[in-house]
């Protein structure tokens, strides 16, 4: 007779029941951060929290009441699976600063852009399908994909974005190994944690590498109105050589996250016509219809206050502090640091000198009071322990600048070990006492 396990016992008495896909679903390193991140002392340039003290809450505010006085009854009741129509019509108006021409028939509203992530892996990925990604990639999206057992396939990039002659390379090496690749990942503008985006001149080639492949693009964009210093580039999806001006191929996927509120976790994908049926079903079958007070919220914003203007706010905010970021890279980083320069988004990508580890150095890191994101939560093979990834978006410039100071103290201390003890010496013997988490890092 099966017993339970007492209190304060982690054996998992569950384990021979788990469908074979929860073998893939693990913690990701960012989860396991919050923890210590969000505790005052700690200086956290690791989240991806857009800062929300530029929003008119008092006007949120009003909007949410006035919602609930004049529609409340509809507001909370349930909603349509696909989503609130007259939100859609407006998620049509925001894709167009993109140059996307769509049907708001084609709009499946999301709980988050997430979400829509995973609907999109439920309804095309089979176990041990392929899915190219670019090289770092966006760990929610890792996360999804080895959640249906797809298997990912990195895709190298440079300061332009997504190579197109590795897109190819990894085609051919996919289709060599007999297996199907069914869509390629990528994130174009101020890449999630590239911080870098596909130039103009090679969308058009990367996106002809998979028409001719056969392969969808899955175009994640929750970043492309938050440029710094030009308008918004054409989207992926509003390319191609039908009629239409349009490419049936992408799937294009927008968050309000970034641009509005996170917490309201509205999202969208824009799909062609038979895939958005399927979405459709997907999405009834998770969550019935997505919440309709929090659609009918933003579709009232998005009607009644001046949204772009509020967007112009936040990108002046971020570009203040990513101006505060590279100064303090620059002026603190020890030498051999490298690191990408971000024309919008809220990264930095960072490439540490020599062989340092940043996946070892987290927990000297958190003990000197700064949080980043180990490079290794970004590839799904576990590579990229020489990168990690800092924010921007959230702190202000000058806690910015001290959590940049206190990061490179820990580096110039290992660069020190390591000239003084070389890679074998102290140094080492330090790494491997941080390999063993924190309580508070477990």
């Amino acid at each position: 007779m099966a017993t339970r396990p007492g209190p304060g016992v982690t054996l998992d008495a569950f384990t021979d029941r788990y469908a074979q896909r929860t073998h893939g679903m693990t913690a990701s390193e960012i989860r396991a951060l919050f923890a210590v991140a969000s505790r005052p002392e700690v200086v956290s340039l690791a989240g991806g929290m857009p800062n929300l003290s530029a929003l008119p809450l008092d006007a949120v505010g009003k909007l949410t009441g006035e919602l609930i006085s004049s529609r409340g009854a509809q507001a909370l009741q349930y909603g349509s699976g696909q989503g609130d129509p007259h939100l859609r019509e407006l998620i049509c108006d925001v894709m167009a600063l993109e140059g996307i021409e769509a049907s708001s028939e084609d709009v499946v509203v999301t709980v988050g852009s997430q979400q829509a992530l995973d609907l999109v892996t439920r309804v095309f990925i089979d176990p041990g399908d392929v899915v190219l990604a670019e090289a770092p990639s966006y760990v929610g999206a890792l996360g999804t994909f080895a959640a249906f057992q797809a298997e990912v396939v990195h895709v190298a990039m440079d300061d332009e974005g997504l190579v197109p002659e590795a897109l190819r390379e990894a085609i051919a090496a996919v289709k060599a190994a007999g297996k199907k690749a069914k869509f390629l990942y990528t994130v174009p503008n101020f890449h999630n944690p590239a911080g870098v985006s596909l130039v103009e001149s090679r969308r058009d080639e990367v996106l002809a590498i998979c028409e001719e492949a056969g392969l969808l693009v899955l175009e994640d964009n929750p970043y492309g109105l938050l440029g710094f210093d030009a308008p918004p580039t054409r989207a992926i999806r509003a390319r191609g050589t039908d009629a239409s001006g349009r490419s049936d191929s992408v799937l294009y996927l927008g968050s309000f996250s970034k641009t509005f509120a996170p917490g309201l976790r509205v999202g969208w994908v824009l799909a062609p016509h038979a895939v958005r049926e399927k979405l459709v079903l997907a999405a009834e079958a998770a969550v019935l219809c997505p919440p309709q007070l929090n659609q009918m919220l933003v579709a009232d914003y998005l009607s009644t206050q001046d949204w772009q203007g509020q967007v112009a706010a936040f990108r002046s905010m971020s570009r203040e502090r990513r101006d505060a970021r590279l100064e303090a890279l620059a002026q603190l980083m020890p030498a051999g640091t490298t690191w990408t320069h971000p024309t919008g988004g809220f990264y930095v990508w960072v490439t540490l000198p020599g062989e340092l580890d940043s996946k070892l150095l987290l927990p000297r890191a958190v003990t000197a009071r700064v949080a980043f994101v180990p490079g290794t939560a970004f590839y799904a093979d576990g590579t990229g322990r020489n990168h990690l990834r800092l924010s921007y978006c959230y702190p202000e410039p000058e806690r910015i600048r001290e959590g940049v100071r206190r990061l490179s103290t820990v580096l110039d201390e290992e660069v020190e070990l390591r000239a003084t003890f070389g890679a074998t010496g102290p140094g080492r013997a330090s790494r491997r006492q941080a390999e063993s988490p924190s309580p508070d890092m477990a």
